[in-house]
């Protein structure tokens, strides 16, 4: 009843190419890919963006493995944004045929940052995409129901709220509060586990998000409970970088793995 897309920083090392075909061979219905950096320093531009051949190659491959984009990444809404890029990058995610947009708030300023999250929608809406708000513990937007409290006050009906498993533990936000979510703001979820107890420092927070999560089943978030209350029909993005673990699976083996412990989620929440 829930599709499952391979995200973006599951395999992070290899080609959306690459990326779209682990994701065919290994049973996930949707891919994520990723289009605008998400560090403020240091990680390279990414050729889907402004090379060609390279978004023909994925629509091949797309045409070819019957794969879809769910989500793409990332749009970082700063004081100050570039709206130009910000429109090419949407013509982009259109051509991709994607259909969600990983939005992340990093304006303290909460009027600008609003007015910053519906300017994107109003953006976004012509390529059919939905801008779906990610709380994260140490941005400008750090549980749900300031994501919520951003995107009911844009107004527009492409706006969404994206639950993180990982931050929905880390933050102060409840399965309580996800389960009263409007259905319609809830477009897709991001899926993993990670360990409890755990480093609560801003750094210990953003090191486990980038690198460090594990696979559904392995830590001690209330998976279970999360996957009992995702809406039938939402799409689980399955998020799980570990880059220790790189060093020793490749990335068609991590989505496999990926893949098996989160199905063993939903079968358990099916069973409760």
């Amino acid at each position: 009843m829930n599709p499952l897309s391979l995200a973006f920083l599951t395999t992070f090392e290899v080609d959306p190419v690459s990326a779209v075909k682990i994701a065919a061979e290994t049973g996930y219905q949707m891919v994520g890919l990723r289009i605008l950096p998400a560090a403020a320093a240091g990680e390279p531009d990414y050729p889907l963006l402004t090379d060609d051949r390279t978004l023909a190659e994925v629509r091949a491959a797309l045409a070819d493995t019957g794969v879809t984009v769910g989500d793409v990444e990332i749009i970082r809404l700063k004081p100050e944004n570039d709206w130009e890029l910000f429109s090419r990058f949407c013509q982009r995610c259109e051509a991709l045929g994607a259909r969600h947009v990983l939005v992340a708030g990093d304006d303290t300023e909460r009027s600008r940052l609003v007015d910053s999250f519906a300017r994107f929608c109003e953006l976004a809406k012509p390529h059919r995409l939905t801008a779906d708000l990610e709380f994260m513990p140490w941005t400008a937007v750090p549980d749900l129901a300031a994501a919520l409290s951003v995107v009911e006050e844009a107004g527009f009906d492409n706006g969404g709220v994206l639950v993180d498993a990982l931050h929905y533990d880390r933050s102060a936000t409840t399965l309580e509060q996800i389960a009263a979510l409007p259905p319609a703001r809830v477009n897709y979820v991001q899926f993993c586990d990670g360990a409890v107890p755990y480093d609560s420092s801003v750094e210990g927070l953003i090191r486990v998000a980038r690198g460090e999560r594990l696979f559904p089943g392995e830590g001690g978030i209330d998976l279970v409970g999360l996957a009992r209350i995702i809406p039938q029909g939402v799409t689980i993005s399955v998020e799980v970088p570990h880059r220790a673990l790189a060093q020793k699976i490749d990335a068609l083996g991590r989505a496999a793995m990926a893949r098996a412990a989160t199905m063993a989620i939903l079968r358990a929440a099916d069973r409760t």
